[in-house]
């Protein structure tokens, strides 16, 4: 859609084009003159030292020679506020609060101490307290008219759009209908649910300059909330007559038809966007991303896509990520082998698009192709050495073709990748754990679930593989089902998890719950899992349905002809 200016960024982006100057301090950067126990000359130079050192970037020098102005002068409050936009510039939000509040405390009538503090609530997304300071900046300096209007936006992002219109009524009189605070105004009603107050103020606009594109996005924007999608595309259709080559129209258009599957319309405008040299190649490939993500299309349709892709891909030759596109829409489509040919052909091409390498090993896996894996995952971790990603789906590849201590090695590799970042140490715990278990070394495997618990007793995968190999053991059962029981209150809808559980209640001897938990998954489900029918053919067998386990056992049979074990189940089911 048209975007509207956020007016409070108006002091941010003053403040950031500020962050190497001071306020209009006293050459001795903020002391008070009656303070004759400060050493003016010493506590200068330092002052000025340190601000030499953070316009230049040396921000840890330039702190320094601050500490020193600090202790100098502990009553001073200019080091603070500097030493606040320093921290908040290198992440460190709650120090540069600190900083920034303890400059406003003691300089009560400083805007740019008070706007700094502003800022930093509103980076935190406190906006009650950020608004607080807005408005004590507007109260100390009432001729400053952008911060009023700044402190409207605040508003109308906090919801408080009786507040925001006193002001953006308040400019409105004063200069009468214009662009700044009228749209501010329209912006706000929109937002309050009052349109046909909105209309009102934006028909006076349109009359001043009925060819606006903002004015028309706004009006279009309404047409919308209201559900009138007609007036909307018809508006939007006519701000593209005017202004054909217009991106950002074409573009909100386009997203709207894709919202509401209005197919038609949108796949004949797809080549023109791939041709607009006004949108950027980052929107073309967010855009065209968000097609695929959200596919539900025809063959014909999904025939069109692909052949507008191929034309995206000769635009832009050479590129990384928009080559990814087809094959991923391919994925999408269900053609998991068209995508790893079209993938295997990239990494030819493209030898060193490492995309490209990663998409095709998680085709693989989605495939199940772990032979493929393997191979193409030891080529991928040995060129791209330093990918955490590729050492992790090597290590899986050859954990399923039964190659342990491979697996074993890479995950030491993916270990000293992945540092201190907890996340990707669980999974190197969690696929540790699969290869120990795999290689019938329990002992270590239950020990690695256990470490990694330990370390996040909250990660549901952990805990489901956990309960699920407990189970297999016949181990703790007890302590199995809370971990499964656990898992499913997370995420009740998901057929593994619920396979897990079904399966640890199958051990534990409910087989009456287990029964139920497994005829969900089945009837819920319309890709049907082997595994799901195997374990249910356990549980009946255990309630004495040997005719329904037989059923049971025998569709797994079907979807996966490999256990090839079951007709031995079938055949004692039958005595």
């Amino acid at each position: 859609m048209i975007m509207i200016r956020k007016a409070f960024f108006l002091f941010i982006l003053v403040l950031s084009v500020t962050a190497g100057c001071t306020r209009k301090l006293s050459p001795a950067g903020g002391i008070n003159e009656n303070d004759k126990n400060v050493d003016r000359t010493e506590y200068e130079r330092y002052y000025v030292e340190a601000l030499k050192q953070k316009l230049i970037g040396n921000t840890g020098e330039s702190l320094k020679y601050f500490e020193m102005c600090k202790q100098i002068n502990p009553a001073a409050d200019a080091p603070y506020y500097e030493m606040a936009q320093i921290l908040a510039a290198t992440g460190d939000a709650a120090n540069a609060k600190k900083y920034a509040l303890t400059a406003a405390g003691r300089d009560g009538k400083n805007l740019w101490y008070m706007m700094l503090v502003s800022q930093l609530y509103y980076r935190e997304k406190n906006l009650d307290s950020a608004i607080i300071w807005h408005e004590k900046a507007v109260k100390a300096f009432p001729d400053n008219e952008n911060m009023q209007l700044s402190l409207g936006d605040l508003y109308i992002e906090n919801r408080q759009y009786e507040k925001a219109n006193q002001i953006f009524d308040s400019f409105d009189k004063k200069y009468g209908i214009n662009e700044t605070s009228t749209v501010s105004s329209v912006r706000s009603l929109m937002a309050s649910g009052k349109y046909n107050e909105a209309r009102v103020k934006l028909n006076l606009l349109l009359a001043q300059n009925p060819d606006e594109l903002l004015y028309n996005g706004l009006m279009a924007e309404i047409y919308r909330s209201e559900g009138n999608k007609d007036q909307f595309i018809a508006t939007y259709s006519k701000m593209l007559e005017k202004n054909p080559g217009q991106g950002e129209v074409q573009l909100t258009l386009a997203e709207f038809l894709a919202e509401e599957k209005i197919y038609d319309q949108l796949f004949s405008m797809l080549n023109a966007i791939v041709m607009n040299e006004s949108i950027s190649k980052e929107d073309k490939i967010s855009f065209f991303g968000r097609l695929i993500e959200n596919y539900d299309y025809s063959l014909d349709r999904q025939n069109s896509l692909t052949l507008t892709l191929m034309v995206l891909e000769s635009t832009y030759k050479g590129d990384n990520i928009i080559p990814l596109l087809r094959p991923e829409l391919m994925v999408k489509a269900g053609k998991l082998e068209e995508a790893a040919k079209r993938l295997e052909e990239l990494t030819r091409e493209l030898p060193d698009n490492y995309y490209a390498w990663e998409k095709l090993l998680f085709v693989y896996l989605d495939q199940k192709d772990y032979q493929k894996l393997t191979v193409k995952g030891a080529e991928c971790a040995t060129k791209f050495n330093t990918s955490f990603i590729a050492k992790m789906l090597y290590a899986t590849g050859a954990t399923e073709t039964g190659k342990y201590d491979l697996a074993l090695n890479e995950l030491k590799k993916a270990e000293i990748l992945a540092g201190e970042n907890r996340e990707m140490l669980l999974q190197v715990l969690n696929v540790r754990a699969d290869v120990y278990y795999k290689n019938k070394e329990y002992s270590k495997a239950f020990a690695s679930y256990e470490e990694a618990i330990k370390s996040d007793p909250e990660d549901i995968t952990v805990m489901n593989n956990y309960a699920y190999y407990l189970a297999e053991q016949n181990l703790k059962l007890k302590e199995a089902e809370e971990l499964a029981r656990k898992v499913i209150g997370k995420e009740k809808d998901n057929s593994t998890y619920l396979d897990t559980y079904g399966w640890v209640l199958y051990k534990r001897g409910k087989f009456n719950e287990a029964a139920k938990v497994f005829e969900s998954i089945i009837a819920d489900n319309k890709v049907q899992d082997a595994e799901w029918h195997e374990h249910y053919g356990f549980v009946l067998q255990k309630q004495n349905k040997c005719s329904k386990a037989i059923e049971a056992w025998k569709t797994a049979l079907m979807l996966d002809p490999s256990k090839i074990y079951l007709n031995t189940e079938i055949e004692n089911c039958k005595k």
